[in-house]
């Protein structure tokens, strides 16, 4: 992959601004990590280079000072809210990312179960967490909040809540998804650790958008694109102009709220520490782009990757023509068509030439493989094989899998699991290859290819299954198709 983004020189700048704002309180400050800290798959397409581990190993770099806490909603645990990325819901992902953090080495010290009102099902999630030797605390909700400051900031507000007993001066505070009351906790924090005379501080870590950035800068309609479906808007930082006559990017949500957020600190401490929201980031991104046509050119790709995914959320009933319309705007706002994604053209042009429904995968040199359903696999499975085959060197007429190991498995599919579609898909088809391997040196050196296809463009002209969309995600192909084609 061509790189655009300076992934080292972001480690060290943002460590440095974290121990910096660290200082700046006294004894502690709790860092509101917004989007995933783990695996920020969106940063690493839109900035080449950001790796989707970064957070985690700038973190590790302070992991010495660094404790963890998760947030999640008790309403969200009640809902089985899913992270639609990886497929699993919201309490499930706190105990998997409790797992992999321990595993690196960071400290995770407790879970904040808020908006809880007696649910089982958060009753279930604490007796889970405390098996793991994690401390649960509950947060409440507060009538009048975030407006009412005045009783947010009193016993029967904030006071109210479980106080989080820490251990380090920097305490992480995250989530595993939007809503989760991260801030909250924060605040929450702040009041606890004042009564307590404990000299306490908050800071707000995003990545996006990128408030160093020009406002219609590509990365930061990525962003909007992103979230579509919370209605989140990019802006210039009104309080931050004022404050210090200088261009600043945040987003609505933050603008918004500011106003409250600079009462509450009043309320606490007599005056604020901040003049506006941008105020409150120690985001580092926009001075790690190391070659911005780059950056621009993956951003525009994400785009309409993004139109991609919320048209097929549309066509499906899952989301409403709102967020549809948004995503066209953002494509004509960056002069942009779906074609504009190589492999969308030359798929839908394979298709018009063979008349069945076709795949096309392209590679950063230009490099564009095609597909179009056959017998014995679908498009998704076929441009896989078509390319690592490609990447191999083996020509086209080269049979890796012999057509009578085809046929079992189709005759498994259709006469035992109740498949309608005889085809293969993508993971069934490798794991014949990989049998092939065992006595076919050419099906062993195609397969060898499969680390090759990570950052590959990829579009199929139909559905794609769940089933393929996890294995291309699984190869780390970036996928687009249309569900409307059955």
């Amino acid at each position: 992959m061509i790189q655009g983004f300076d992934n080292e020189k972001y480690k060290k700048m943002q460590s440095d601004q974290i121990r910096k704002r660290i200082n700046s309180f006294g004894d502690k400050l709790y860092l509101e990590f917004g989007g995933k800290l783990f695996d920020d798959n969106h940063a690493s397409r839109v900035l080449p280079g950001f790796q989707p581990d970064s957070k985690l190993q700038m973190l590790l770099e302070l992991k010495d000072e660094a404790e963890v806490v998760f947030v999640v909603s008790a309403k969200d645990i009640e809902d089985n809210k899913v992270r639609e990325d990886i497929g699993i819901s919201y309490d499930e992902d706190v105990l998997r990312l409790i797992d992999v953090y321990r595993q690196t080495g960071l400290f995770v010290s407790s879970v904040v179960i808020t908006k809880y009102s007696g649910q089982k099902s958060a009753q279930k999630l604490k007796r889970r967490l405390t098996k793991k030797d994690i401390n649960v605390y509950y947060h409440y909700v507060i009538d009048g909040y975030p407006t009412d400051t005045h009783k947010i900031i009193s016993k029967e507000g904030f006071g109210k809540n479980d106080y989080i007993e820490t251990q380090r001066r920097l305490v992480v505070v995250t989530a595993p998804g939007p809503g989760s009351g991260k801030m909250a906790t924060c605040l929450s924090q702040l009041y606890h650790d004042h009564i307590r005379g404990i000299q306490a501080g908050y800071a707000k870590f995003e990545t996006f958008p990128v408030w160093s950035l020009p406002l219609n800068h590509p990365v930061n309609l990525a962003y909007e694109s992103a979230t579509a479906d919370l209605d989140d808007k990019n802006m210039i930082d009104p309080y931050h102009l004022e404050a210090y006559q200088k261009v600043a990017i945040n987003y609505n949500r933050d603008i918004e709220i500011f106003p409250v957020l600079r009462r509450m600190f009043e309320e606490i401490y007599g005056s604020s520490p901040y003049q506006s929201p941008t105020d409150m980031g120690v985001n580092m991104a926009g001075f790690c782009i190391a070659d911005d046509e780059v950056v621009q050119k993956a951003a525009k790709q994400e785009i309409i990757r993004r139109y991609f995914a919320t048209r097929n959320r549309y066509l499906q009933d899952i989301c409403g023509r709102d967020e549809l319309n948004i995503q066209e705007m953002l494509l004509q706002q960056c002069g942009l068509t779906p074609e504009d994604r190589a492999c969308v053209a030359a798929a839908r042009k394979h298709e018009a030439q063979r008349g069945v429904v076709c795949g096309a995968m392209e590679f950063d040199d230009g490099m564009m493989i095609l597909s179009a359903n056959n017998n014995f696999m679908g498009p998704s499975a076929g441009l896989v094989m078509n390319a690592i085959k490609k990447l191999a060197n083996i020509k086209d007429d080269v049979l890796l899998i012999e057509p009578d190991v085809f046929i079992p498995i189709q005759h498994l599919k259709t006469e035992y699991m109740g498949a309608q579609n005889p085809r293969l898909h993508v993971y069934e088809t490798l794991i014949a290859l990989s049998m092939s391997a065992k006595t076919n040196e050419q099906a062993a050196k195609a397969l060898s290819m499969l680390p090759q296809l990570k950052g590959a463009q990829a579009h199929l002209t139909s559905s794609l299954s769940e089933t393929d969309l996890n294995t291309f995600n699984a190869l780390g192909i970036q996928v687009t198709f249309e569900p409307e084609k059955k």
